[in-house]
């Protein structure tokens, strides 16, 4: 079962938000970092905005840890794509919002910026929350990684579970403790139509982790049958 996306804006989770300009001394060089492999990914579609693609709904975010660390579960502080930017061909800081306290059992997250955080903010957190070395996550939408997840054996939430719940956050925690999530670091959703989600020590670790299942994935739909690069 697929779920129907929701129109891009609009959050599942209480939110309790400041805004404001972000303070460009907290965040070091984590902006530069983000928008430099938002680009590429939105470069291979996997981040966007298509009119043919989910009612037109954008789709894809990413995010980054900040100090202090590894901080408590719930208090890790992230920084993150804003709601209603995924169609953006170009970002900057005004398009990012930090969440400084997120708690899934209550369905809540305490934010800041000039923009509001995306919809996907409470995965992001839970996905923090699995260890203090986790620094980046990355969420795309790729239909060829999404349909071939088991081929891939790629972790899998519920089919059931609706993206950017507090359920979907518990999946996460169940996929790091039965499966393995902490051997691939990306996961897919199956509730979310091509929902794919990548994490790592490093904003290269997290990209590249989500290019080399790009690349694995077209290997397993096309490489065998050699029409890999033919028009």
């Amino acid at each position: 079962m697929k779920q129907t996306p929701i129109p891009e804006g609009v959050t599942r989770f209480t939110a309790n938000h400041t805004k404001a300009p972000l303070d460009a001394g907290r965040l070091d060089d984590t902006i530069d970092l983000l928008v430099a492999w938002r680009t590429i990914l939105a470069e291979l579609s996997l981040i966007g905005r298509e009119p043919v693609l989910y009612d037109g709904v954008g789709y894809g975010n990413v995010s980054a840890r900040l100090g202090p660390y590894p901080g408590s579960r719930g208090r890790r502080p992230f920084v993150i794509t804003g709601t209603q930017t995924s169609g953006k061909l170009c970002v900057d800081i005004d398009d990012f919002a930090i969440v400084n306290a997120y708690d899934w059992r209550k369905n809540k997250v305490t934010s800041e910026g000039l923009c509001r955080p995306s919809s996907e903010s409470m995965t992001h957190g839970s996905i923090y929350d699995l260890g203090g070395q986790i620094r980046f996550v990355f969420h795309a939408h790729c239909p060829i990684i999404w349909q071939n997840a088991a081929t891939l054996r790629i972790p899998t939430t519920r089919e059931e579970v609706i993206y950017g719940t507090p359920e979907m956050a518990s999946e996460i925690v169940r996929l790091a403790q039965e499966d393995r999530l902490w051997e691939t670091q990306i996961l897919t959703m199956a509730g979310h139509e091509d929902g794919v989600v990548s994490f790592g020590r490093s904003a290269e670790e997290a990209g590249n982790l989500m290019i080399n299942a790009l690349a694995k994935a077209y290997t397993a739909r096309f490489g065998k049958s050699g029409q890999l690069c033919r028009r």
